[in-house]
């Protein structure tokens, strides 16, 4: 318990003495189109921050029009390779990623990592949240940690992660911060948000470790009830959802969400791409984005954002050992 307490502080130390609000000093260039590459399914946090991101330099008039492209596969990995060994074809593109290229790298679950990707900037914080049904019996987080213990076999937890992954790990330090088991933790993974909502809506899984904001339109529209969120304290988005930490159970965490571009990518166009990342933050456009979806704003880039990921990539190594996923 003290271990994972430890670990969880120390990821959250090294986000917030990461953040970096400096604009980039190259000559700054407009961007004409960029063309978003999703590593998953429609719905989930990756495809929602893409296409936030993208209505935000749009609307805002930093961009000139953007594009879409959801490439599920490999955890992640078949979009990373696939920008990779088409790297001259694609500066163009942004491919959004999050903390599961960390994780993942670190797993094998594909053999490259950050470092072999241009570092464009980390944008935003996502909260993790657990939900369940909206007619579920279960009210709160206790209840979901006393159903398992009741019926581990029939408490099944799903998450659009692989096995080990992100979705899977937060659920894992929820259930190791309330003292039960998370290696007999039953774990559904699914492609992507979209389809680990229907899961849950179907009764294949019994609760959802997901993005905060991923749950929280749905939680609105009263089809899911959020039984606890990662944050240090509420969040604006949804107040009604209660933290973990008042509910007793010591677990924060807050996923990143940023954009690399291919491998060799001109500095012209690397400037281009976060000087418009950099104005994003001041428009009443991208307010209103990162507002509806519950968002902190986390600005780390080019170098910042290596210096970020290297932190992390050492500390939730080190939490996962500690859980058993490595």
């Amino acid at each position: 318990m003290t271990l994972i307490k430890m670990t969880r502080r120390v990821v959250l130390a090294a986000a917030a003495a990461s953040l970096s609000f400096a604009t980039p000093s190259f000559a700054e260039e407009a961007v004409d189109s960029i063309h978003f590459l999703i590593p998953g399914g429609a719905g989930g946090g990756w495809d929602g921050t893409a296409r936030g991101t993208g209505e935000a330099l749009t609307k805002a008039g930093l961009v000139g029009s953007a594009s879409y492209e959801n490439m599920s596969g490999g955890g992640g990995g078949k979009a990373i390779g696939y920008l990779i060994e088409n790297a001259d074809s694609n500066h163009g593109t942004l491919m959004v990623n999050s903390t599961p290229i960390v994780i993942r790298s670190l797993t094998g679950v594909f053999p490259q990592n950050f470092r072999d990707l241009t570092l464009v900037a980390g944008t935003i914080g996502d909260y993790a949240a657990l939900v369940v049904p909206a007619d579920s019996s279960v009210k709160d987080v206790n209840g979901l940690i006393d159903a398992f213990k009741a019926d581990p076999a029939g408490t099944a937890i799903g998450g659009g992660s692989v096995p080990g992954g992100m979705d899977h790990l937060v659920a894992a330090m929820v259930f190791q911060a309330a003292g039960a088991d998370p290696v007999a933790m039953k774990y559904v993974p699914y492609d992507g948000g979209g389809k680990t909502m229907a899961g849950l809506l179907s009764g294949e899984v019994q609760a959802v470790s997901t993005g905060f904001s991923e749950a929280v339109e749905l939680a609105k529209a009263g089809e899911v009830r959020i039984i606890g969120v990662t944050a240090p304290e509420r969040v604006d988005a949804y107040p009604d959802a209660a933290t973990m930490v008042e509910q007793g159970n010591d677990t924060t965490f807050v996923n990143w969400r940023g954009f690399f571009a291919a491998p060799g990518l001109p500095a012209d166009k690397l400037a281009a791409y976060q000087a418009a990342i950099a104005k994003m933050y001041d428009t009443p456009e991208w307010e209103e984005v990162r507002a509806r979806n519950g968002w902190v704003n986390i600005h780390n880039p080019g170098d910042d954002f290596r210096v970020f990921l290297e932190g992390q990539e050492q500390t939730i190594g080190d939490l996962m050992k500690k859980l058993g996923f490595l």
